[in-house]
Parts: structure tokens; C-alpha cells; sequence
């Protein structure tokens, strides 16, 4: 009796004997429960300790890498079970790198897609998951921001679109101020402003030719308040006028009127040294993408940044600014684990991503709803509402090969480097064009 009452574990005060019939009852009826509850334990251990499911994520955003990391932290906050790497790939290589891994059937599970026509070959060659009725959150997002993320083939949309960019004159305030001067009216300010800055021993911009990419930057800031902004792109994009048409030729004409500007032997100085030049307080200035604030800022964070939209002939005449949707988060068709893979994209559709994106990167979120802290932001949206035009070979001719970003830089550089004529790239824009884009071939 002893030995049984041991090995069941009861030692109940006034129980002397497992003959009672209460108690026998009593001890009996918690043994069944005990089993009962034992092999639920057993049966829901493996639901209630699911294992972690490992995602990767494939960027070209080599600057932001601890940034995204603090996003995922943010992320594992209430997904503890989803673990996601975060892995970039320099800027040039980035594309060549996926796709070569895509055709393999790798790659990424999370992937950072280029816009428009970046990102709709992909979508074509069924890489891609497409995410209509998947990411609700979507549907708070405007037609023309989802434009950036759309496969024009089958109308779906394809990624969650991160960020709107926008292309201007970067200034440091404090050279500024140094010197006394003020934002610019006029093509002719500007200009003087510029020789001021060169005469108080300041490089008077920043940017450099060494990489094409860059020289389209330079284009996207200057050209379209001389080439007509909206008028042109609409008239060009549907084949009235041609890349031969003498706006293009005058604001590629003005974009040249500022080497003497540039740092010395301009055509060697590559993108880092564009953004070292202007941190290190050594330019005045940079046509740039608002993209560069946040890097800028981890760079020097005394640095002073104003902006300003590059001016017209007149004041009174309209100046353009630049922008686009700069891609967006998709995911590999091929993952192991789509389920995991929409937890996070759905993520990085909502405002709470967006703000924190918009204040860690200082960017400005694709995200409905996210009003930026940052004055700067906060005044470059004011001014895409003001007036605004798409960044013209990204959003509309970068659908075939030779794509229009392609042709346009390398022309530029030419020009640029004094080896051919604005009349002689132009015609090589135009000609490499007409072999795909078919409002050209009427």
C-alpha cells in the first residue's frame, strides 16, 4: 500500500487505506485527468513550439543595411518565429547578381525591386508573386505610385512600392550663409551664385561623370524646366516629337553651361566621391536624389542641408521637379515560404513601416498616410504638389533594350567628356530607341 501510494504520489492526510472507496475513487479520477492532460501535451507541443522559418532579403541599398536590420528588429517584434537576413549587393552589380540567381531557381526569398521597367521583366519571366489580393494594404495606394510596381503585361502589381524620390539642388547652408548667399530666382542667379562659390575657394557642385547613372541624376535635375516638364514627357512618350526635338537639345545645352562648376577633372570623380565632396563640407552644392539626406547625414552629422528646385530663365516661369517611384519589396515565386514571406510584405505596407522608414532613412515612404518629421521632406512634398514631372527615361523608356537610361548615360558621358556633339547624342538616343519603342516606329 505504501510502495502504491509512492509511486502514484498521494500522500493525503487521513488516508490510511486504498481500500476506502472514496478515496480509491477520488485517486483514480485525478489519474485520468493527469493522463488526459499529459497526452494533450504531448499531441499540442508540436503547434505550440512551431519552428522558425528563415527568409532572405536581396537589396542594392548597400548605405542602409543597419537600417533595415532595425526594421526587421521591429518586424521580429511581434514575429519572433520569422528570422530574416538582410543581404546588399553593390548598386552596379545588384541586377546581374539576381538575375542570374532567379534563372536558377534561387535566389531571395524578399526581394528589392527596381521600378517600372526594371522590375517588369522579372514579373514577365513568372519570378515574381504577384500580390494582388494578397496585400490588402495595397489598395491605399495611389494608381500612379503602383505604376512603379505594375507589369503592364497582365495589369498586376507585382511589389510593395518603398519610396517616392524626387531630384534637386542639395546646398549647405552654413557655405551659404558664409557667403551670403540665398536661394536663386533665375538661371542667371544661379550661375553667379555658382562663380561666388568658386571664388571663395569652394567647389561650386559636387557632382562628377565617372559613372553614367549619375550623369541622368544631373539630367533629371536640370533638364525638364527647359525641355517642359509634363508637355514634353506627354508629347514624346506618345511619339509626337522625338528625341531630336530642339527642348531636348537646349536643356542638355544648359546642363553643360555648368562644367566649369564641377570639381576638377570631373569625368573621374565617381558617386562616393560625389557624396564625400559635398559631407565634407568641400562642395556647396549637388544635384542629387533626396535619397542622399540620410547618407549624408550618417556622413556628417553637423552638416546643414537646404533644397532647391533648379530655377527657369524667369522667375515667373514654371521650374520642374523631378520624381519617381524608386521600387519596391516583392517576393520570389519560388519561395519555400510564402506564408512568412506576405507576413512581412504586408508589414512593409503599413504606416507604421512607412513612418519609421521615412524617419530612420529620412526618405520619403511610397506609404499613404506618412507625414514626414523632417522639415526637408516635409518641404519637398509640398513641392511635388506644386509641380512636379516624372523622371523621363526611368518611368517610360526602360522597357526594352537598349533601354532609354542606358542610351542617355552613355551619350551624356560623351558629351560631357567632349567627345561628340548634343546633336550627335541625341540622334544615338533616338536611333537606339526606334528599334523597340513602337510610338517611334509609326
Amino acid at each position: 500500500m505504501k510502495l502504491q501510494a509512492r509511486l502514484w504520489g498521494f500522500r493525503h492526510k487521513g488516508q490510511l487505506s486504498m481500500r476506502g472507496g472514496k478515496s480509491m475513487i477520488v485517486t483514480r479520477k485525478t489519474l485520468i485527468i493527469l493522463t488526459v492532460i499529459a497526452c494533450l501535451g504531448l499531441m499540442l507541443t508540436p503547434a505550440a513550439m512551431a519552428e522558425k522559418v528563415n527568409l532572405t532579403f536581396w537589396s542594392w541599398r548597400t548605405e542602409d543595411v543597419d537600417a533595415y536590420n532595425k526594421f526587421i528588429a521591429a518586424f521580429n517584434e511581434k514575429h519572433p518565429d520569422i528570422n530574416i537576413e538582410f543581404v546588399a549587393y553593390r548598386n552596379t552589380e545588384y541586377n546581374t547578381i539576381l538575375a542570374t540567381a532567379l534563372q536558377a531557381g534561387s535566389g531571395p526569398d524578399i526581394i528589392h525591386l527596381r521600378a517600372y521597367g526594371g522590375m517588369e521583366p522579372l514579373a514577365k519571366a513568372g519570378y515574381l508573386m504577384a500580390l494582388d489580393g494578397k496585400v490588402p494594404e495595397l489598395a491605399n495606394f495611389s494608381r500612379d505610385v503602383l505604376l512603379g510596381a505594375t507589369n503592364r503585361a497582365d495589369g498586376k502589381v507585382y511589389g510593395v512600392p518603398f519610396a517616392v524620390q524626387t531630384v534637386q539642388v542639395l546646398y549647405n547652408k552654413a557655405i551659404f550663409r558664409e557667403l551670403g548667399l540665398e536661394e536663386p530666382s533665375t538661371w542667371d542667379e544661379f550661375l553667379q551664385l555658382a562663380a561666388k562659390v568658386k571664388e571663395a575657394g569652394y567647389i561650386p557642385f559636387a557632382n562628377g561623370g565617372k559613372e553614367g547613372w549619375t550623369l541622368e541624376t544631373y539630367f533629371g535635375a536640370v533638364a525638364p524646366t527647359f525641355y517642359g516638364g509634363n508637355t514634353f514627357f506627354e508629347e514624346v512618350t506618345t511619339g509626337k516629337t522625338t528625341f531630336t526635338d530642339p527642348r531636348i537639345k537646349a536643356a542638355i545645352e544648359k546642363m553643360l553651361e555648368l562644367r566649369p562648376y564641377l570639381p576638377d577633372q570631373y569625368m573621374g570623380v565617381g558617386y562616393t566621391d560625389m557624396q564625400m565632396l559635398f559631407a565634407q563640407e568641400m562642395a556647396a552644392m549637388f544635384l542629387a536624389g533626396i535619397y542622399e539626406l540620410g547618407t549624408l547625414a550618417q556622413m556628417n552629422p553637423d552638416l546643414e542641408v537646404g533644397l532647391f528646385v533648379v530655377p527657369a530663365e524667369t522667375a515667373d516661369q514654371l521650374k520642374y521637379l523631378t520624381m519617381y517611384v524608386d521600387g519596391s519589396y516583392g517576393i520570389n515565386a519560388a519561395t519555400k515560404h510564402p506564408e512568412a514571406a506576405l507576413e512581412f510584405i504586408r508589414f512593409l505596407a503599413t504606416e507604421e513601416y512607412g513612418t519609421m522608414f521615412t524617419n530612420t532613412l529620412q526618405q520619403i515612404s511610397a506609404v499613404p498616410g506618412v507625414e514626414p518629421d523632417n522639415e526637408l521632406l516635409a518641404e519637398v512634398v509640398a513641392l511635388m504638389e506644386e509641380s512636379s514631372s516624372p523622371y523621363l527615361m526611368l518611368t517610360a523608356f526602360r522597357y526594352g533594350q537598349p533601354s532609354g537610361s542606358t542610351l542617355l548615360q552613355n551619350e551624356l558621358q560623351g558629351v560631357f567628356a567632349g567627345e561628340i556633339t548634343v546633336d550627335e547624342a541625341l540622334a544615338n538616343i533616338q536611333a537606339g530607341l526606334e528599334t523597340w519603342y513602337e510610338p517611334f516606329k509609326r
